[in-house]
């Protein structure tokens, strides 16, 4: 049995080329009122000068009294980036913040003290806002924030009705490693939340504090608003399809009403791309395929 760290929250980030906005992340992390943190900075093969900004922060961490350590690999992508980290894990908690977002200076206290009052939860969530890089003027959220009130989030979240935004969410970390006993999630190209959150969700209940602890940076240039071509598009559907067919696997989904209401999601999602491109072919095709279900699963 793993032991873990009581009260101590690890922080795993992966960066790829975060030079010029990594320090906001590692500066909000300094800001925290909590005191009990340590920092596990994955560097995904950067081709800048992310490692010299890491390094540049070490002493102030140390003067913090926070743990802070830097792991390099080779580059490949944000789910590979976080196995190389989870390694290092010793604390209580998990949080994995993007690289060039930032944390409200109440971020981690406050879930913390949610989880230490509430027992019964292995996961906590907030809220979080958007904004602009360059002038930190705030801009309209790209994702659904959908009923906080609800706690079971696994449908919610695969079919997009709220947020994966990464470093809203706290989890539980003995409970993350009883899902991923060998401390790897799946890796693909297509981000990092799906595999972190839907387990979970799928196992436990997830409540949210209504507050804004948790800025998302908007960057034109990022990873996940860069604009793909046709062919990139479709990879990136079919990545996801296999993603969830994996994670349908890990949660042992076997019966026949969720089966198809996967099935029902990648239908929807495909006519999404279609509609995208104007493929007039694949787009009669997948509402063929959706209009016994529509009305069951929208």
């Amino acid at each position: 049995m793993e032991i873990f760290i009581k009260d101590k929250v690890s922080a795993v980030i992966p960066v790829f080329n975060g030079a010029l906005h990594l320090s906001s992340m590692l500066d909000s992390i300094l800001g925290q009122t909590y005191s009990s943190l340590e920092v596990i900075l994955v560097d995904d093969g950067s081709a800048d000068k992310t490692l010299e900004v890491a390094e540049s922060y070490r002493e102030k961490f140390v003067s913090k009294g926070y743990d802070y350590r830097i792991v390099q690999s080779e580059h490949k992508n944000a789910s590979a980036a976080l196995n190389r980290g989870f390694p290092y894990v010793t604390g209580e908690y998990l949080i994995w913040p993007d690289s060039d977002d930032r944390l409200e200076k109440e971020s981690v206290e406050t879930r913390v003290r949610f989880l230490q009052e509430n027992p019964g939860y292995h996961c906590v969530r907030s809220l979080s806002y958007y904004f602009q890089q360059e002038t930190g003027t705030l801009l309209p959220a790209d994702e659904k924030t959908g009923d906080i009130s609800k706690e079971d989030l696994f449908w919610d979240i695969l079919e997009g009705r709220t947020y994966v935004c990464c470093g809203c969410y706290m989890l539980r970390t003995e409970s993350f490693f009883k899902i991923y006993p060998r401390r790897r999630i799946p890796e693909y190209d297509v981000g990092q939340n799906f595999q972190m959150l839907l387990p979970f969700m799928f196992h436990h209940q997830c409540p949210t504090i209504p507050e804004k602890l948790y800025g998302v940076c908007v960057r034109p240039g990022s990873h996940s608003r860069r604009i793909l071509t046709k062919e990139e598009e479709e990879k990136k559907y079919q990545d996801y399809e296999r993603l969830v067919d994996e994670i349908a696997f890990i949660c042992r989904i076997q019966d026949k009403e969720s089966k198809e209401r996967i099935q029902y999601w990648k239908i929807r999602r495909r006519y999404s791309l279609a509609v995208k491109f104007k493929d007039r072919k694949r787009m009669i095709g997948s509402l063929w395929k959706m209009r016994w279900k529509i009305k069951k699963y929208r």
